[in-house]
């Protein structure tokens, strides 16, 4: 029998606030790039100096850790809803289904009307199928969830000697890695040409675009990445269940997990930094040392940003504060998010796709942050919820909810 777990917890929003402004730092380049960007720094941007530098930070420090620290507060948020839905006397199936619907609709209007790299309608579905496992204990969740992880990279390392068999053939057969070289590798002129030409047209190109690139991406991110995302979001559950992120853990033992999850993680990573550009950034070195090593000590890493995070925070200090409120109404801030930078890469914005280096996207990332942590707290002194949240609840509750409340204030 599990505690129910409090419905509103600064440590839940300040770790979301942290991982929701961490992400961009990798989703720039998805809004500003073409595809194969993301991974690979020779397809697109620049990958010496300056621009490697800024891959190689991010790399070390933020690439799939901020997107599993989201997964993580998925799962934990997962036990808050319903716990509360029980404590309540509702369904806590009807609860968790009803916000996953709606969630995979507005998954899919980002996904086909806004960005390509929509990740909420991935989460629903995900979602969808954690919901029998929450009431797992403890050491069952965190087994589990590394089966899961070793199943991921066990996928991911079965496209990397694929890549690394096609890169042996003649020319002439190596049409089927065409695929893998543009989502990890270097794309040819032509295709990067078309990227560009899409991306910097109007919105009716870009739409139909998405529909016939991406119309069945949730599908087949779920069978890609699935794995670890419901892993991640089952290490999560464990997390908020052992105290870790309801703030019970006592300071030394969030230092204490800190060092020693980032001592091991911290020198894997440099190891795979290295062997990617001592090869040139070649497609299997991208897929097994950027791609698929990295999934085995990824969550402990996660783990240790968690601490870290906790271990920074300043109750009623200026920054927590804020931080917390952008984590609270991270739904908003996301989709947000996504708004400034389409409107400030695609054609129909100010049209910037491609024009930028790596290192350049960042004072942008900057600057992006400033709007989410100057509107995120006013707009909660005055309103329950933040807007996209308030609609979220109103529709799975099939009820319009309050969103005025006096009392907000007080809870920042």
């Amino acid at each position: 029998m599990t505690t129910p777990i409090p419905a509103r917890l600064l440590s839940l929003d300040l770790v979301r606030g942290t991982a929701l402004l961490g992400i961009l730092l990798l989703n720039i380049v998805g809004f500003a790039m073409p595809e194969a960007a993301y991974f690979n720094p020779r397809a697109y941007g620049g990958w010496h100096g300056a621009d490697l530098a800024a891959w190689l930070v991010n790399f070390l420090f933020f690439d799939g850790r901020m997107r599993g620290l989201f997964s993580f507060l998925f799962g934990a948020s997962l036990l808050i809803v319903t716990d509360a839905a029980e404590a309540a006397g509702l369904d806590p199936a009807r609860a968790h289904y009803a916000r996953m619907g709606w969630l995979l609709l507005f998954g899919l209007a980002h996904l086909w009307l806004v960005w390509h790299g929509d990740i909420l309608a991935h989460y629903a579905l995900v979602g969808m199928i954690a919901y029998p496992l929450r009431r797992l204990p403890v050491a069952k969740l965190v087994s589990l969830g590394a089966v899961l992880v070793l199943a991921s990279a066990a996928i991911f390392a079965m496209l990397a000697h694929d890549a690394r068999r096609l890169s042996l053939l003649p020319a002439s057969a190596q049409g089927e890695v065409g695929a893998l070289v543009g989502a990890f590798g270097t794309p040819p002129p032509d295709r990067i040409g078309a990227e560009l030409a899409v991306h910097r047209g109007d919105y009716a190109g870009l739409v139909a675009q998405r529909f016939a690139e991406y119309a069945g991406s949730p599908i087949a991110m779920l069978s890609l990445y699935g794995w670890e995302t419901l892993g991640y979001m089952l290490f999560g559950m464990a997390a908020l269940r052992s105290g870790l992120l309801a703030g019970a853990w006592p300071r030394d033992r969030l230092l204490r997990w800190w060092l020693r999850s980032w001592a091991l993680a911290l020198p894997a990573y440099l190891l795979l930094a290295c062997w990617q550009i001592g090869e040139g950034f070649s497609l299997f070195a991208v897929l097994a040392a950027g791609v698929t090593l990295p999934a085995l000590v990824r969550p402990a890493m996660i783990l240790g940003w968690a601490c870290l995070i906790l271990l920074l925070a300043r109750p009623g200090g200026w920054l927590t504060t804020r931080v917390a409120a952008a984590g609270r109404m991270a739904f908003s801030n996301y989709l947000a998010t996504s708004i400034v930078c389409v409107l400030l890469f695609d054609g129909y914005g100010l049209g910037w796709f491609g024009e930028l280096s790596r290192w350049q996207l960042y004072p942008i990332v900057g600057a992006v942050w400033v709007l989410l942590l100057a509107w995120s707290r006013p707009w909660l002194q005055r309103f329950r919820y933040g807007p996209l949240e308030w609609l979220w609840r109103s529709l799975a509750r099939r009820s319009l909810q309050p969103i005025r409340n006096s009392l907000a204030s007080r809870s920042q």
